[in-house]
């Protein structure tokens, strides 16, 4: 049986890197990306001491020629792909930020996912179960944050507002392709310990990529066009 190509993108810690842990010990093949080849190799060679199957590549999701090359690199290599986590994300609404928060938000977790994955459609649409993963947040939810005084304590515009992007388009890319066997997701991790949930949170990296990667090999009858935490289904 051919083995299974997955492209996680902001893997070289965190989230991304423990989803391609887990995604590895099933037997995928994973593509770990970073904004640097050192990184990315890092992650890489930190997997392949476990046993996996991983390919460092650079991956700056804002970087049009990063994005061309590993198109490139996934042709030439494997003439597919199976499953793409878009991963990467930032929240830098916080004091001391020095850039444009809310244009470089959306730049990296909307823009970047969008351009990634439209980039990328042709070899999914070759796979014989294409799965694409979109890291979302509860707080992209209009719904929760109408109504979940949690969420309505710890929102921010920017992230929020980048985060119901993407479920929207997670939304018209399950339209689009109902037809095929390509299946299109968005997942709420959950309040993760990573650089953006912080020390505080109440889930280890392990819990909080268990939704993604099981979105990520879906049975041929799973769903489509959802929002999922876990085992749950979340409102737009």
């Amino acid at each position: 049986m051919t083995k299974k190509i997955a492209l996680i993108t902001g893997a070289s810690k965190g989230l991304g890197f423990e989803i391609a842990r887990q995604l590895g010990q099933q037997g995928i093949t994973v593509l770990v990306t970073a904004r640097t080849q050192d990184a990315a190799d890092e992650a890489a060679v930190q997997l392949q001491g476990e046993g996996i199957q991983a390919v460092g590549l650079q991956l700056e999701v804002t970087n049009a020629e990063h994005i061309a090359e590993t198109v490139r690199f996934i042709e030439k290599e494997y003439g597919r792909l199976d499953i793409l986590v878009n991963n990467a994300g930032i929240w830098v609404e916080k004091p001391g930020y020095e850039g444009d928060a809310f244009r470089d938000t959306f730049e990296v977790n909307t823009f970047a996912p969008y351009l990634i994955t439209e980039a990328l459609l042709p070899l999914l649409l070759k796979s014989d179960a294409g799965r694409i993963v979109n890291q979302s947040s509860a707080l992209g939810s209009i719904q929760m944050l109408l109504t979940n005084e949690l969420a309505q304590r710890i929102a921010t515009p920017a992230y929020s507002a980048s985060k119901a992007a993407l479920n929207m388009l997670t939304a018209y890319w399950a339209q689009k392709y109902k037809a095929t066997k390509l299946k299109i997701n968005s997942v709420h991790p959950g309040l993760v310990k990573t650089r953006i949930g912080g020390d505080k949170a109440e889930l280890s990296v392990e819990e909080g990529a268990k939704t993604a990667v099981r979105l990520a090999v879906l049975p041929e009858d799973g769903p489509t066009g959802g929002f999922y935490y876990m085992e749950e289904q979340l409102p737009w």
